[in-house]
């Protein structure tokens, strides 16, 4: 017997996007993930290409560290590009932007985001999700300078990145 779902009931598929640079993933993009897809029927995890960003890591390296992340989560998806985040949604026809929140500092920015994107597709609604607590402080920023000072980031970083991360960050040290 084929198990009943909401798509067999008529409910039209829901697809999200979660964008950022993520260089590299941390703990805190990895919640966001799972929690997201517990809500959307696919999520796009779509890495970003920000000329105004100075990365450390490779657009490859950083979608091959968030499939090697994501792997256990059937519904998420990595792409990589480069254009506006709502250009990207309608690509992929998606109807919604995710987004972290971890302090009033990145409301007001992603408040400000998410109106822009309004303005350029109202058809597409951006979700802000709080940060755990525990996870709201942590960065992908201040995960790097840490390294980069040889302090201990494996509770900062997921474990199946940590050994190839570590290699780049300290030999950029």
């Amino acid at each position: 017997m084929e198990f009943l779902s909401f798509y067999t009931l008529g409910r039209k598929m829901i697809k999200a996007i979660y964008p950022g640079t993520f260089d590299p993933i941390t703990n805190g993009h990895l919640d966001i993930i799972e929690r997201a897809s517990k809500t959307f029927d696919v999520l796009y995890v779509a890495v970003m290409i920000n000329k105004h960003k100075k990365c450390t890591f490779s657009l490859e390296e950083r979608v091959d560290f968030i499939k090697r992340c994501t792997a256990h989560l059937g519904n998420v998806e990595v792409v990589a590009d480069s254009c506006l985040t709502v250009e990207l949604a309608k690509k992929l026809d998606c109807k919604v932007i995710v987004r972290g929140i971890r302090a009033v500092t990145d409301y007001e920015y992603e408040l400000a985001q998410a109106t822009s994107n309004m303005m350029l597709n109202r058809e597409v609604e951006t979700y802000l999700m709080v940060s755990k607590p525990e996870l709201s402080f942590l960065s992908s920023t201040i995960a790097k300078e840490i390294a980069t000072f040889g302090g201990d980031i494996k509770e900062y970083i997921p474990s199946v990145i940590y050994d190839d991360a570590m290699k780049k960050l300290t030999i950029n040290n």
